[in-house]
């Protein structure tokens, strides 16, 4: 008699835990969102109680979705910082250099049209 007592406690208990680790398993892509401070926070928490009703069929997205936003870079994969003075140095020698391939052209298309010009 002890024994089916037993086996009944150790049954609930089984499926109580299970039910609580599901429950604890789920919120997980809402905390690391709450940590990154994510714009999408809430929307995850609820996306996070719907994967429940999916069996967790969208869990996969939630988690790459509150993984994608950091604050210190955002949304994107690289850091979105101003351009350093090396790289500003370089964005202003390609348009100087680009200003000079312009008056080139310019200056050719000039004197090929004085030289039809000259020859009609």
């Amino acid at each position: 008699m002890f024994l089916d007592y037993f086996a009944l406690f150790l049954l609930i208990f089984v499926v109580i835990a299970i039910f609580y680790g599901i429950i604890a398993i789920h919120d997980i892509p809402h905390e690391i969102a709450k940590k990154r401070n994510h714009p999408h926070e809430d929307a995850i928490g609820v996306a996070g109680w719907v994967s429940l009703f999916t069996l967790h069929l969208i869990w996969p997205l939630l988690w790459i979705w509150s993984m994608l936003y950091r604050p210190d870079r955002g949304w994107g994969l690289q850091n979105s910082s101003a351009p350093s003075s090396d790289q500003s140095e370089a964005i202003q020698q390609l348009r100087n250099e680009i200003e000079k391939l312009n008056r080139e052209v310019t200056s050719l298309r000039d004197t090929k049209n004085d030289q039809h010009n000259t020859s009609l």
